[in-house]
């Protein structure tokens, strides 16, 4: 098969490994040739890394290698059965491209957008053929991250997702279907994780230090939400927060925090900028958490029944299959445990006594409990 990766960055750079590596002849589009020169540096090193660990030999990494090329005209890309661009977050410049793509590629190419959040729908009307677009969102690092979200547009033609999820699946990785909403699965139900964190700081229950010592003691999580933060990038995560809250019509489920907003615009980015909600400076000293586990307790309690209000809502408007969303959250976001199976083990009814505490507290509409949480409540039955 020959694939077109359009975009040589981090992600484009890791799909186009992960579709070599399953034997595809890959062809690595950018208008930089300074980006494709990293980009080839840059899959050396990971090659040698592996070969160091026993991941792999020298005949394979060479293998890797030449199955990919690294070509500057978009044109070049006019052999691919598949294509998938990894460009920035434009709507107008990714409709653009698909649609100078099109001209090149035959009628039966697949066209599929790496999008994060931004509408298959209106990315596939930039097309002759819009029944060919999909969306294949991988995560980052792809060579690592077992999940990929595919997501057909309303307009996809059944044949185009079928192949999609197959050709995928044959790369070696977990396919999740979701509907061509906001976020998707992962960015629209993890929303919670960040933003009731960045509540609880506001509200003055606890600071950053400990809000992600709680989360990882009690809950398992491999990094806390400011730890995750600042390695995804403040800049990043917020404007993913705002793209969310403002695609769901200012939903205030999904509304973004101040003290983001704020470290963003200081230019507090997190791990790339040397600081964030930590300092990484050489020489900086992290802050050390309060451990107490009765806050600690509390604190989990909020973050995880807020998440798991979000999954429950996301099945309750058929977004995905309640197996997709929990393999989404598990593979996607390496989060310990599928949350429809945590709520299940938390018990429904006390998720929505939860959630109802909080709604009356509070009386903001973000606390308002899922409807198919509520009716399986009342029906006294668990997601699996």
């Amino acid at each position: 098969m020959n694939v077109g990766i359009i975009g040589s960055g981090t992600m484009g750079s890791g799909i186009a490994q992960v579709a070599a590596t399953a034997g595809c002849k890959v062809k690595l589009y950018d208008t930089n040739q300074t980006a494709l020169d990293k980009a080839q540096a840059a899959l050396e090193k990971v090659l040698l890394r592996l070969i160091e660990k026993g991941r792999i030999d020298s005949a394979e990494k060479t293998r890797i290698q030449s199955n990919i090329s690294y070509v500057d005209s978009l044109k070049a890309l006019g052999d691919s059965n598949l294509t998938i661009e990894a460009i920035i977050e434009n709507l107008d410049i990714k409709q653009k491209v698909f649609s100078e793509l099109e001209s090149y590629v035959a009628d039966d190419c697949i066209i599929a957008s790496n999008t994060s959040s931004l509408s298959i729908a209106s990315i596939a009307a930039s097309l002759q053929k819009p029944e060919r677009c999909i969306g294949i969102h991988f995560f980052n690092p792809a060579p690592l991250m077992k999940l990929v979200e595919v997501i057909p547009a309303i307009q996809t033609s059944k044949a185009v997702l079928d192949a999609s999820v197959n050709i995928i699946s044959d790369w070696k990785k977990v396919v999740a279907v979701a509907k061509d909403t906001p976020g998707f699965i992962v960015n629209r139900v993890a929303r919670p994780f960040y933003g009731e964190s960045l509540r609880i700081y506001e509200e003055g229950i606890a600071d950053f230090a400990t809000i992600d010592w709680s989360l990882k003691t009690i809950g398992g999580f491999r990094m806390g939400p400011f730890e995750l933060m600042d390695f995804i990038g403040n800049d990043v995560n917020y404007t993913v927060t705002e793209t969310v809250f403002t695609a769901f019509y200012f939903d205030p489920r999904y509304k973004p925090a101040f003290t983001q907003k704020r470290f963003a615009e200081a230019g507090y980015l997190g791990r790339k900028s040397g600081r964030g909600y930590y300092d990484y400076a050489e020489g900086a000293t992290k802050p050390v958490p309060t451990e107490d586990k009765e806050l600690a307790q509390k604190i989990f309690n909020r973050v995880i029944i807020m998440l798991i209000n979000e999954a429950a809502d996301a099945l309750f408007l058929n977004i995905a299959s309640a197996e997709d969303i929990d393999n989404a959250m598990t593979k996607g976001v390496n989060y310990p445990k599928g949350l429809l199976a945590w709520a299940d083990e938390i018990g429904i009814d006390l998720c929505v006594e939860a959630l109802d505490r909080l709604y009356g507290e509070y009386h903001e509409d973000r606390y308002r409990c899922s409807p198919l949480l509520r009716k399986m409540n009342r029906e006294n039955k668990t997601f699996f």
